[in-house]
């Protein structure tokens, strides 16, 4: 995000003059980047919320823009998910729970994580001293304490990985495609076997959009649509909860292939459908649709009968930027 007066008078004047939306709307965003610019200058030195790090855990998996109500709706369909325990994450947006959660306050217990992730803003944040986003807000801090790629015991940033659109690890979907959670899975499972650090914490991408299951153009990134109505809030949900079973799935194959005692299962942060005319999520939303999430716990425990395969993101055919991933879903 760009530290600017001049940059968010100028973009908030544009957004005043756009008359396709509404004059609420055209009000609310530039009142909302000085409310943002206030919370982060705050939050950059008094947290807001529970860092993960603060807590004990083997192994962590989280679940990118997973809903505490989703998770518990489908948490009948699998033995190893009980819902009873919520947390309030340090970010509503993953780069702001990475500039939070990754604090050189932690670097001790950072060297001792493996960290598996297919979010790609631990280019921006992790190289870059932080990252808030492209939007402009008046003041506020434009770099933040966090530990460098080096620190951690272990970094594997899948998304670097590019497929051809025919692998295997890829979901060819009828309106896109994207890279299927059993990648995160495979690599998790080496990890987990060969890394010596006291923590594994795993990144899926999923239920975030775009949505490759589905069989309507309209709900493979559906926020956009749902907000003009053309579909429906439980189309959308429907869509979301089946994306959401589909990365659950591959959490139930990693918990049959790693050992871990004190297993929990979380996110970086939730989503809004509607809420407060809120859609998807956004840096600094104190809404607790987006910054609930859950502390599920569970454990793990290796039988041996799975042998994971998927390449390393450096030996795959290509390598694609952090700037690639970061459009596939959706944010540039």
């Amino acid at each position: 995000m760009t530290v600017s007066f001049r940059e968010w008078a100028s973009q908030s004047f544009s957004d005043l003059r756009n008359s396709d939306k509404s004059i609420q709307s055209r009000l609310f965003r530039p009142i909302y980047y000085i409310y943002l610019a206030v919370l982060l200058s705050i939050t950059k030195y008094i947290p807001w919320g529970t860092n993960i790090f603060e807590r004990d855990w083997d192994a962590l998996i989280l679940l990118d823009a997973c809903r505490v109500d989703a998770l518990r709706e489908v948490s009948d369909e699998y033995e190893f998910l009980t819902v009873e325990d919520t947390i309030t994450s340090v970010g509503s947006t993953s780069f702001e729970w990475m500039n939070h959660t990754f604090d050189t306050a932690y670097r001790d217990k950072i060297r001792e994580t493996s960290y598996i992730t297919g979010n790609g803003y631990t280019d921006g944040v992790l190289r870059g001293d932080g990252d808030t986003g492209n939007a402009a807000m008046p003041f506020g801090p434009s770099q933040y304490d966090v530990v460098d790629p080096e620190d951690f015991g272990y970094l594997d940033e899948l998304w670097r990985a590019e497929f051809d659109d025919s692998s295997e690890w890829m979901i060819e979907g009828e309106f896109g495609s994207r890279v299927h959670p059993k990648y995160a899975t495979d690599r998790a499972i080496k990890a987990g076997r060969e890394q010596s650090t006291d923590r594994l914490l795993v990144h899926y991408m999923y239920p975030h959009d775009p949505f490759p299951l589905t069989d309507d153009a309209d709900l493979f990134r559906p926020f956009d649509s749902l907000r003009s109505g053309d579909v429906s809030r439980d189309e959308t949900w429907e869509e979301y909860l089946d994306h959401l079973r589909f990365v659950l799935d591959e959490v139930e194959r990693l918990l049959d292939n790693l050992d871990a005692e004190d297993v929990v299962i979380s996110a970086d942060h939730g989503e809004a459908f509607g809420e407060y005319g809120f859609y998807r999520h956004v840096i600094g939303c104190p809404l607790p649709c987006m910054r609930e999430v859950s502390w599920a716990e569970a454990s793990g425990a290796d039988t041996g009968e799975y042998e994971p395969d998927a390449p390393a993101p450096e030996h795959s055919d290509e390598t694609a930027s952090a700037k690639d991933r970061l459009e596939d879903l959706g944010y540039l």
